[in-house]
């Protein structure tokens, strides 16, 4: 593949999903890939700074600053593969984690953000894997999808809901709201009401 077709294929990709995922909030697109490139250049950034725990005699923090070099690697080249232009194949890995469902995306993300941050505890792994960890959080969102209209919930949370299996009204007591435990009125024989277990006379 020639540097012309790579730079062409880099200018079709933004803002252009290969599956189309029309109930995905546009802040929550655009803010998941802004928070991952962030999360993925500081966590490179800060990885380097727990490698030099070594200088100290630190392995652990050598191991973590390594795993979170990588993480930010794996973020970097599935959010923005432009920064890997001249690196092969990672065009194709990006557009291939760009067609699996959101929450591939999400475990993904939250699990490489964990082992540097329990290898060395520090402010650079509590920092970069963080951002990685709250970018896995936002693809969670995103995978639950869009939220049900107004009408929609106030549907569901009426006594006359129907049941989705049946067609018929629910008289489950778990499908609609809460009852208002102020209304229900209990009679005592000493001629008080009981309220939180005391009397009230």
């Amino acid at each position: 593949m020639s540097f012309a077709e790579r730079l062409a294929g880099l200018m079709a990709r933004p803002g252009q999903d290969n599956v189309p995922r029309d109930d995905v909030p546009w802040h929550l697109k655009y803010g998941g890939r802004a928070v991952g490139i962030v999360g993925g250049f500081f966590a490179v950034l800060f990885g380097l700074y727990n490698c030099i725990g070594i200088l100290l005699g630190d392995v652990g923090c050598l191991v973590g600053g390594i795993l979170e070099i990588l993480a930010g690697f794996v973020v970097l080249a599935i959010e923005a593969p432009c920064c890997f232009i001249f690196i092969d194949h990672v065009q194709q890995i990006a557009e291939k984690a760009d067609q699996r469902p959101y929450w591939n995306r999400a475990a993904l993300y939250c699990v490489i953000a964990l082992p540097p941050v329990i290898l060395c505890l520090g402010l650079g792994s509590l920092f970069g894997c963080g951002l990685i960890f709250v970018t896995g959080m936002i693809y969670g969102m995103m995978s639950l999808g869009k939220k049900g209209t107004r009408e929609d919930m106030a549907a569901m949370a009426s006594p006359n809901a129907m049941s989705p299996v049946q067609g018929v009204p629910s008289t489950d007591q778990h499908s609609t709201l809460m009852e208002d435990p102020d209304s229900v009125v209990c009679g005592n024989a000493g001629g008080g009401s009981s309220v939180n277990g005391g009397l009230v006379r």
